[in-house]
């Protein structure tokens, strides 16, 4: 693997048993339900558990953190919006804003009633600089923990 943009995308597909105006909610609404604020974290990473994680849901929202001891932290931004078919957000969790950031794509495709398919695409390595193959691999093996487990399990799975 090489530095920066050439490294590959991290892409996750899971099918959820629901239907995918319920696994869009879940998603967006709902993430500090899955997401594991006492280790994928700013608070975890200083040894708290972050009382909450949300996502303000317009092109330009901002994603934040409620840490352990109340403080905000800026996870990323939203860059665009769709209702039940796709978000895309720029992602830099535990670093200040960057000139560019990685880029976290979710999109929702119904396969029936109560099956949807999510299909996770996170790319854009070069906002981590030197660290960019680490946290490649890091977010590669924490989407699976997160996304594929955690968020699957909120969703009925």
């Amino acid at each position: 693997m090489r530095l920066g943009s050439k490294l590959a995308q991290v892409i996750k597909t899971i099918v959820v048993p629901c239907s995918r105006e319920k696994a869009f909610v879940v998603f967006v609404d709902e993430i500090d339900t899955w997401w594991p604020l006492g280790k994928r974290s700013v608070s975890a990473m200083k040894g708290g558990v972050a009382k909450s994680v949300s996502i303000d849901k317009r092109p330009g929202g901002r994603i934040v953190e409620i840490g352990h001891d109340s403080m905000a932290h800026l996870w990323g931004t939203v860059i665009s919006y769709d209702p039940f078919d796709s978000l895309t957000m720029d992602f830099h969790i535990g670093l200040p804003k960057p000139a560019t950031a990685s880029v976290v794509s979710v999109r929702f495709t119904a396969l029936g009633a109560d099956r949807t398919r999510v299909v996770l695409t996170h790319s854009t390595w070069k906002a981590y600089g030197d660290l960019a193959g680490d946290m490649r691999g890091g977010y590669g093996s924490s989407w699976a923990m997160i996304f594929e487990e955690g968020y699957m399990q909120a969703c009925g799975g």
